[in-house]
């Protein structure tokens, strides 16, 4: 079963509004964020204009294409707050324990389950949450025909309550997103 799905990198940008998305989740000055499967971190850099100079972000992901044009971005626009590393987070965070306030991951679960590798995620994330700290899914919906993986690897809210809650996060709310997607808020 391993291996099944690639993740490709590729950007939610264009269908996927960062704004909606981190009001949603309750993103605030003077949070730590995680963007866990940042990619080209547009998410990241929305999310640094709001926790502002107090706060930080950190960007993760494995694709350093991706995060050399975060890198860029960071560096032409002068910004402080964010962090970004090339990580796979399927194995490790480098994150200290237990400092995270909101750790997002979005359009990237779904490849976990399928290829089921979702323990040491998972195990990761608690370990870089704060008590209380919030862990947000966002991921397509399971219509035909839409954006995203094929309908087969596509989650429900549903199936993503059920899959978290394994991981001892209590469920808070299932919200819409977008017109492709939703997000499923979890506490530690």
């Amino acid at each position: 079963m391993t291996g099944k799905h690639f993740h490709h990198g590729k950007s939610s940008k264009d269908i996927l509004d960062s704004k909606k998305v981190l009001n949603a989740i309750g993103l605030k000055k003077g949070d730590i964020f995680l963007d866990a499967g940042s990619g080209d971190g547009y998410m990241s850099l929305a999310a640094s204009k709001i926790v502002g100079e107090k706060g930080k972000v950190y960007a993760v992901d494995v694709w350093e294409e991706s995060m050399n044009i975060l890198k860029k971005e960071i560096q032409n626009s002068e910004i402080s707050n964010i962090e970004p590393i090339i990580a796979d987070i399927s194995k490790k965070i480098p994150i200290k324990d237990e400092t995270v306030d909101i750790c997002y991951m979005a359009n990237v679960l779904h490849g976990f389950v399928e290829n089921d590798n979702l323990d040491k995620v998972m195990s990761e994330i608690r370990r870089i949450l704060r008590p209380e700290g919030i862990f947000a899914v966002v991921e397509f919906k399971k219509i035909e025909n839409t954006p995203g993986p094929p309908m087969k690897i596509k989650i429900n809210p549903k199936n993503v309550r059920e899959i978290i809650e394994k991981y001892h996060l209590t469920f808070k709310n299932v919200e819409e997103v977008g017109k492709h997607h939703y997000v499923v808020i979890t506490v530690k």
